[in-house]
């Protein structure tokens, strides 16, 4: 079977992703907080997203500038849940259950096109909801804390997918290399907006914490990069995110494998919890099939 070689960018940024946010997990060791490590990593978007300019495009007028703010304030809110769900519970639970995104998707699309739900759809819904019960089972957290992390990770996912269609409606009449440095530039200037919630300034981060915090923002902006780069130049949407939604599985199998080198402490959950982790992060990659390929 041929794989098109532009799947490689979402590919890579399946893998990206999981590094990416295991160097942040590290960081709470420190005590970086979830506002903190939501700064710097927006501010890495912004960065990095900038370097997409010289694709070009024909722009819009000033007064169309709103567009990619509210693009860039989706995702602003879903980073913000994303790494709530990461403080609240384990890598190898959030990730997977971010991977709905894709079927938000489908499901909004449904609703700005008035077409009926297909079977297979409910079949899927069924499927991610058991999912989240394979996903959920844990020995060294609390229930509740479990919960907080599924329900955060969902409501990411929900931020995540609103923008994606946002994206695929507003961005070609602006032009990649138009549109998306314009939305992350928002993100880098909303994100000023999270100051206030500090629990100290950034020069109270330890020394020892930047380099993790660094490493794990330039990373996260990087794998976003390659898969906005891949939307927009390639399109294929539903390949490209089918592929990228394989970092569930790269989360589960990570944590597992060398979640030492990061101090991750799933790894001491034990083997009968995390494989009942990936057959949820299967179920739910099952599930995404089903609604894009179906």
């Amino acid at each position: 079977m041929h794989f098109p070689a532009h799947l490689f960018f979402p590919l890579a940024s399946s893998v990206g992703y999981v590094f990416a946010v295991l160097l942040l997990k590290r960081t709470a060791h420190w005590g970086v907080g979830v506002w903190r490590t939501t700064f710097v990593s927006n501010l890495a978007m912004g960065l990095v997203f900038a370097t997409l300019w010289p694709l070009g495009g024909p722009g819009q007028p000033a007064a169309m500038l709103w567009q990619p703010v509210v693009g860039g304030l989706l995702f602003v809110i879903g980073q913000v849940f994303t790494f709530l769900a990461l403080n609240y519970g384990d890598v190898s639970v959030a990730t997977p259950v971010l991977g709905l995104k894709i079927v938000l998707v489908a499901l909004s699309s449904v609703l700005l096109l008035p077409q009926p739900v297909p079977v297979l759809w409910w079949i899927a819904a069924g499927l991610s909801s058991l999912a989240v019960l394979l996903l959920s089972r844990g020995e060294s957290r609390p229930r509740h804390a479990i919960g907080r992390t599924v329900v955060s990770a969902g409501l990411a996912a929900g931020s995540f997918a609103m923008a994606d269609v946002l994206v695929q409606k507003w961005a070609p009449a602006w032009g990649v290399g138009r549109f998306l440095p314009l939305m992350f530039g928002s993100v880098a200037l909303l994100s000023f907006a999270l100051i206030p919630f500090f629990s100290a300034s950034l020069t109270a981060v330890p020394k020892a914490a930047w380099g993790w915090l660094a490493a794990g923002s330039v990373l996260l902006a990087m794998q976003a990069a390659g898969m906005a780069y891949a939307l927009g130049v390639f399109g294929d949407a539903t390949a490209v995110n089918i592929v990228y939604s394989a970092r569930g599985l790269w989360s589960v199998a990570a944590v597992w494998l060398i979640g030492h080198w990061f101090a991750n402490e799933e790894q001491r959950l034990g083997p009968a919890v995390l494989r009942s982790r990936l057959a949820g992060a299967g179920l739910m990659l099952a599930a995404i099939a089903l609604v894009v390929f179906g």
